[in-house]
């Protein structure tokens, strides 16, 4: 297509968007050749923009709604549900089951989201650089998803009652523990330092865990579903381009699932 002579007629610098429009474009091959888009803006930077803006609106609604400015260091429980906090029995009762993925971008307070973000942010690039933007996505998505089905069983058999989740923690421990694992497998110097960084900040995100009193059955379950994806997860060219499309299609399904679900959040703020 004739991006330029498109974007000139719509009145824009026909030149600079094609040379844009070039760049998406080289991006998505490669993402869909099981590599990372070359742009700044990487799934671990959307992920984090993300829950920045999904806190910050939070933060807005309570203020709008006179709970007042003390919700930035503790929200309440009402207020995170209203964001799209894990609660089983909205989701068993309502069938609310968007919020298995919405809850990973919910977090309580300002503390909270900031030490997740880093870990993120520390942790993030370097497995999305490894094994693929697409992978990245399914490995993050599916490792909440363990994290809040272990949740789950933990409440119903040694909690006997509901409590509210939120957190990217257990999507955090699902990548630590992938890359645990894949590291091991990989084998050599360099793969051992990245596994055993990985150890100090499970041991660091553990920690942390318990002096906040953290739901650390969901990080076990994320650290466990990702030491698992971890271990049979492709380490060699030939299996990867084996195994491209099953990653490709799993990975668009997660984009669309989390897409949605957030997008249910944010129309229920409205209607």
């Amino acid at each position: 297509m004739d991006w330029k002579t498109f974007f000139d007629r719509l009145g824009m610098n026909g030149t600079r968007w094609q040379w844009r429009m070039i760049k998406w474009e080289r991006d998505a091959k490669a993402v869909f050749r099981g590599g990372s888009a070359t742009t700044n803006w990487s799934v671990t930077r959307i992920l984090i923009s993300l829950n920045v803006i999904l806190f910050l609106l939070m933060i807005a609604q309570a203020i709008s709604t006179g709970v007042g400015i003390s919700s930035i260091m503790n929200p309440g429980g009402y207020l995170l549900i209203h964001a799209g906090a894990q609660f089983w029995p909205l989701v068993l009762a309502n069938g609310e089951w968007w919020r298995c993925i919405t809850y990973a971008f919910v977090h309580g307070g300002l503390i909270h989201i900031t030490f997740n973000m880093v870990v993120l942010y520390q942790i993030g690039p370097m497995i999305e650089e490894e094994i693929g933007t697409l992978r990245f996505i399914t490995l993050y998505i599916l490792t909440a998803l363990t994290a809040t089905a272990l949740g789950f069983f933990w409440q119903v058999y040694y909690y006997q009652q509901w409590v509210t989740v939120v957190g990217a923690s257990g999507s955090l421990f699902g990548l630590i523990g992938f890359a645990i694992s894949y590291y091991h497998r990989v084998g050599g110097p360099v793969a051992h330092n990245y596994r055993n960084f990985m150890l100090r900040w499970a041991a660091i995100a553990f920690v942390f865990g318990l002096l906040v009193g953290a739901d650390n059955a969901g990080h076990a379950g994320g650290a466990m579903g990702g030491a698992l994806l971890g271990w049979v997860f492709p380490v060699g060219v030939r299996g990867r381009q084996v195994l491209r499309p099953f990653f490709n299609a799993l990975g668009v399904f997660c984009v669309i699932a989390t897409a949605a679900s957030l997008l249910i959040v944010v129309a229920s703020w409205v209607f």
